[in-house]
């Protein structure tokens, strides 16, 4: 059932492709996009009105963009990772963060870190492969600002345990324009 939907709403989300069976079969494998045309954060800028509906995470390029109906409608460079941010998390403790399709599921206003937007890592393939190697596959992977009560400038290098770190301002606009059950692709 869960399979299901994923393949109902990847085949709704298609329209960015060239064809539904392309993005059914092989979404993480579209071409980069070109990002050059998507507006950047600027903290002067007010966030348009219109809400997120997908999310791309480009972990090579840094780079997350959110989408409304196809359409590309912020884009957040220079975002932070773990400190081993190449490769798809496998165990709790690796420092990776996910690759694949997800949700972003919850959200906390109080967490450690400013604004935490939650991914639904780890599905049920990541929980069957930590599994067979009789470990963890972890969880608690987080879209966040930086640390709660931390006054300096945004932390540099990739210092999180595996979530995606913005600026502040960066994740307050972010937590504005995306709700609940948004999907997100996270690519290597």
């Amino acid at each position: 059932m869960e399979r299901a939907a994923t393949l109902l709403l990847l085949v709704t989300l298609a329209g960015c492709s060239s064809s539904a069976t392309e993005a059914v079969l092989a979404p993480v494998s579209e071409p980069r996009v070109a990002a050059r045309s998507i507006p950047d954060y600027q903290p002067s800028r007010p966030a348009p009105r219109v809400l997120a509906d997908y999310l791309i995470v480009d972990k090579s390029e840094r780079l997350l963009i959110a989408y409304s109906n196809g359409q590309p409608i912020r884009a957040y460079r220079g975002i932070q990772f773990g400190d081993a941010p190449m490769g798809h998390k496998r165990f709790e403790g690796d420092e990776r963060t996910p690759e694949g399709i997800y949700t972003i599921d919850t959200r906390n206003p109080r967490s450690s870190f400013h604004l935490s937007l939650r991914i639904s890592y780890p599905n049920r393939r990541d929980q069957a492969f930590a599994a067979q190697y009789g470990r963890s596959a972890g969880g608690d992977i987080f879209i966040h600002g930086q640390p709660t009560g931390y006054r300096g400038p945004p932390l540099q290098g990739d210092w999180t345990d595996g979530c995606i770190a913005l600026t502040n301002e960066e994740i307050e606009e972010l937590w504005s324009l995306v709700p609940d059950g948004t999907p997100i692709e996270i690519r290597r």
